[in-house]
């Protein structure tokens, strides 16, 4: 069985050439992504082309996803290579310098004395270093490291989010989202939502005239708003780092599960992300421990997985790629896809839509899904014009290849982010029957289908109905 859970990949200084990027691809990277907190927009529009071209130049769909900013605080650039922070020593977090130092650390955010409080604790990075607010000191709150560690660069500082007055996405993340948006993104990851309307302030076109919005779920606030979001969105992100800086730590894999549970629950993919291998940023091989949450992840439902600094920053970003695909495709064969039907009906009795015609496309990808099961078909041909119907029929995880059939180029890239589908562009019919036909046809003449094949073939046959609601199975001529 070929592996069915996608690869998302961090491009960065490590892995922002033209060998590495198509190493990465041969090695099993689905999806690229390029984040927006660090380097220039010159640099990240490079960082587009680049993937783009080489995309092309493969005759692939490698997805892009460009991952805003969002309100994060960071810290000035530390001097002197950096700071070590000793537990019980004394720090102060200031708002009016361009550099942080051993006893100073000043921060990008002016409204931090008036927004966190006595007794707070506040957090570095991914939560490495913590310090607990003690008091203040003129123009500067006094603190106590309570975890130490050593700090460099510029690092985030995790302030807890019911205290912060920043709104997301931010005046810079929308002109960001501008330029990206003209150059043709194919998805867009919003930082720190909080409720569905943070994604409504997006203003784009939903997908795919604009991006598939991505929600990062990295708040209290977004969990307790989970199932508004994920409604709002058009897949979600298990953002660890900053969820696990904001919930008690032994909370972080129950929420986990939730948050797949619910994006399986209204057919929406969800990406696992954060530290998976992050080992591998310096060692050749993972800890059995990663491994083991990767596996994990596949086996919760995870429609894909995303790597971070190993990719960006790592030691060898295609070694990194090569060996989350080895995880995952063994993953994925010991996946219980008879118990997963079983689950998927609770899941969907459970979440019922109101809209008529979501019911209907619903009833019918699952029947899709069985029907392939019960009559031995070789591949479900699935025909979308903007991939809800795919991602619909993904969600039941077919034993069979499942093949995304569009005429959209922007679709095709969106459905490299979808459990098990492979995206095939192909010419519309002037009927459904024909456009069907061109379908099967198309997916013969690339190899995915055999002539005698038996396929599944579902699809919308008309504007009207907003809904899928043709099932065919032929056989291929």
């Amino acid at each position: 069985m070929a592996r069915r859970t996608k690869i998302i990949a961090t491009i960065g200084p490590a892995s922002q050439d033209d060998a590495t990027l198509r190493g990465m691809i041969h090695a099993g990277m689905d999806v690229a992504r390029i984040g927006l907190a660090h380097g220039t927009l010159d640099e990240q529009v490079d960082k587009f082309r680049l993937v783009r071209a080489i995309a092309a130049d493969l005759g692939r769909h490698v997805g892009i996803i460009i991952d805003l900013p969002g309100p994060k605080i960071r810290s000035a650039p530390f001097i002197e290579g950096g700071a070590e922070l000793v537990e019980d020593s004394q720090v102060s977090l200031g708002v009016d310098g361009s550099t942080s130092s051993q006893d100073i650390i000043n921060v990008d955010y002016p409204d931090l004395l008036d927004d966190v409080q006595l007794g707070d604790t506040l957090s570095f990075g991914d939560g490495n270093v913590v310090v607990i607010v003690e008091g203040h000191e003129g123009d500067r709150l006094k603190t106590r490291v309570l975890h130490g560690g050593k700090l460099e660069g510029s690092p985030g500082l995790h302030v807890p989010s019911d205290r912060l007055r920043l709104a997301s996405p931010t005046d810079q993340d929308l002109l960001l989202l501008d330029t990206f948006v003209e150059l043709g993104t194919d998805m867009v990851a919003v930082s720190f939502v909080r409720s569905a309307h943070d994604i409504r302030r997006l203003g784009v076109e939903p997908a795919p005239r604009g991006p598939l919005v991505i929600a990062k779920i990295e708040t209290k606030a977004a969990v307790e708003n989970l199932e508004g979001i994920i409604e709002a969105s058009g897949a979600v992100m298990v953002a660890r780092g900053d969820l696990g800086t904001e919930a008690d730590i032994e909370e972080l894999p129950h929420l986990q599960k939730l948050i797949i549970q619910e994006c399986i629950a209204l057919g929406r993919p969800a990406i696992t992300a954060t530290q998976m291998l992050e080992s591998m940023v310096s060692a050749p091989t993972p800890t059995r421990a990663e491994a083991s949450d990767i596996a994990n992840a596949v086996f919760d439902g995870t429609s894909a997985v995303m790597l971070s600094g190993e990719t960006a920053i790592g030691r060898d970003p295609i070694n990194a790629v090569r060996t989350m695909a080895t995880i995952t495709a063994r993953a994925d064969e010991k996946f219980s896809y008879e118990a997963w039907a079983e689950r998927i009906q609770a899941l969907r009795r459970r979440s019922k839509s109101a809209a008529k015609y979501l019911r209907v496309t619903d009833a019918l990808t699952m029947a899709a899904a069985r029907t392939a099961t019960e009559t031995d078909a070789e591949a479900i041909i699935c025909l979308s014009r903007s991939g809800f119907t795919v991602r619909s029929v993904a969600r039941f995880r077919p034993t069979v290849p499942l093949f995304g059939m569009t005429f959209d180029d922007r679709t095709a890239n969106q459905l490299s982010l979808s459990w098990g589908t492979r995206p095939l562009i192909f010419n519309e019919q002037p009927t459904p029957a024909a456009t069907a036909k061109e379908a099967v046809d198309t997916a013969a003449r690339v190899g995915a289908v055999r002539s005698g094949d038996t396929v599944v073939v579902v699809s919308g046959s008309s504007a009207e109905t907003h809904a899928t609601d043709t099932l065919r199975v032929l056989r291929v001529p």
